[in-house]
C-alpha cells in the first residue's frame, strides 16, 4: 500500500474538502495544520474522519521532517491568503508562505522523496488578466491610478493610446504580474517549486492556479475571506452585500468541490501533469452578477434582505478582471467543473461557514 497523502493546510477551506475526497476514494491522509487564528477564529477545526492530524507549523524542521515521513505524495495548500491588511502584514506571508514552502522543500529532499508535489497556486499572480486593444492587439494595463478610481474610471485604458480594452481568457503561459503581497509570494512559491524539480529530479511538479473558490466551509467575515464569504455574511445577518467598484469587475467562481476534484486528478492521473494549470469554471461572472445570484437566493428562504449595494469604493491592490482559460486542465488532467455559477451559488447561500 502507498503511504499517505501529506496535506499541508488540511484542516482549512480547500484543504479539508481534498482531505474528504482522498479519503473518499480510499487513500490515506495525514494533515499537517497550525490552525492559524485568522482562518480557525472560533470553534473546533473541520478534521475529516480517518485523517491523522499534525497540528504544527509548516516552518518548523522538525514538525516538518515527521509529516513527510513515508509519505507517497504532496498536495501543498497551506498559506497565508487574501490581498493584506496593512504593510505590517509583509513579513508574515513571506514567512508563511515562501519560508514554510521552502522548509517542506528542504525536507522532502533530505528524505530522498520522489513522488509528486501538487501546489495550491493562485490566479492572483496574473496581475490584471488579458486584454486586447482594437489598434494595437495584446496590451498589458499598468496599475490603475489613484485619480481614475476617485473618478469612477475603473477599466483600464490601453496604456499606448488610452483606448478602451477587451478582457479576454488569460492562458498560464501569461506574463505573470503580481500586484500585491500575497501575489508576490504565491509567484515565489511557483518559483521555488519549479528550482527544486529541476535540482533535485525525480519530483513531478503540478501548479494548480485556483480562481475564486467559494463554498462550504469557506471562512467568514474576515480580512481573510473572499469576496463570496463577506457577501454571504452580509446576507447572513441582514445586511446588504457592498460592492466595491461598480460592481463590474470580471472572475471565475469556481466551487470548493470541483477544486478538489481538480487536486484528485492532479494527484493521482497516471500522465504526466507537470507544469501550471487554470482550475477555473469557465463560466466567467461579475462581482456583481455574483452578489445577485446570492441574493436572490438567500432572499427566496428569508423575504426582505436588502439588495447588494454599488459602493464605488475600490482598494489599490486589486485588479479589475482576471478571466481564464480551463483548457490546459482539461486536455491534460481531464477536469472540466461540474457545479455551475446558479447552482453553487444557491448551494452557497445557505451552506455552513467556518467561525
Amino acid at each position: 500500500m502507498p503511504g499517505p497523502v501529506l496535506i499541508t493546510g488540511g484542516a482549512g477551506f480547500v484543504g479539508s474538502h481534498v482531505a474528504e475526497a482522498l479519503l473518499a476514494g480510499g487513500r490515506d491522509v495525514r494533515i499537517l495544520d497550525v490552525l492559524h487564528p485568522a482562518a480557525h477564529a472560533g470553534g473546533d477545526p473541520f478534521v475529516p474522519d480517518g485523517a491523522e492530524l499534525i497540528r504544527g507549523d509548516v516552518r518548523d524542521p522538525d514538525t516538518v521532517r515527521a509529516a513527510v515521513s513515508g509519505i507517497s505524495a504532496v498536495c501543498h495548500q497551506a498559506a497565508m491568503v487574501g490581498l493584506g491588511i496593512d504593510p505590517a502584514d509583509i513579513a508574515a506571508y513571506v514567512s508563511h508562505n515562501d519560508l514554510g514552502t521552502a522548509v517542506v522543500l528542504k525536507a522532502l529532499a533530505e528524505a530522498g522523496y520522489g513522488g509528486r508535489f501538487v501546489l495550491a497556486g493562485s490566479m492572483v499572480v496574473y496581475g490584471e488578466g488579458r486584454y486586447r486593444c482594437a489598434e494595437h492587439g495584446t496590451v498589458r494595463p499598468g496599475p490603475r491610478s489613484v485619480p481614475d478610481l476617485e473618478a469612477g474610471r475603473f477599466e483600464p485604458p490601453c496604456p499606448r493610446c488610452g483606448a478602451p480594452l477587451a478582457p479576454e481568457l488569460v492562458t498560464e503561459d501569461a506574463p505573470p504580474d503580481p500586484r500585491n503581497v500575497y501575489a508576490a509570494t504565491k509567484l515565489h512559491q511557483e518559483h521555488l517549486l519549479s528550482a527544486f524539480a529541476r535540482e533535485v529530479g525525480g519530483v513531478e511538479i503540478a501548479i494548480l492556479r485556483y480562481h475564486n473558490v467559494y463554498g462550504e466551509r469557506m471562512p467568514r467575515d474576515t480580512p481573510y475571506a473572499g469576496v463570496a464569504s463577506i457577501f454571504r455574511s452580509a446576507l447572513e445577518a441582514g445586511q446588504a452585500p457592498l460592492v466595491f467598484e461598480d460592481g463590474g469587475q470580471r472572475r471565475d467562481f469556481v466551487e470548493v468541490r470541483d477544486v478538489a476534484r481538480a487536486n484528485l486528478l492532479a494527484l493521482d492521473s497516471d500522465a504526466g501533469v507537470q507544469g501550471v494549470f487554470n482550475i477555473a469554471s469557465g463560466e466567467p461572472r461579475t462581482v456583481g452578477e455574483m452578489a445577485g445570484a446570492l441574493h436572490t437566493a438567500a432572499v427566496a428562504e428569508r423575504p426582505g434582505l436588502p439588495a447588494p449595494e454599488v459602493t464605488g469604493r475600490f482598494r489599490l491592490g486589486d485588479v479589475r478582471h482576471v478571466i481564464a482559460s480551463p483548457d490546459r486542465a482539461r486536455e491534460v488532467l481531464g477536469f472540466s467543473a461540474r457545479i455551475g455559477f446558479s447552482e453553487g451559488m444557491t448551494a452557497f447561500s445557505s451552506a455552513p461557514l467556518r467561525a
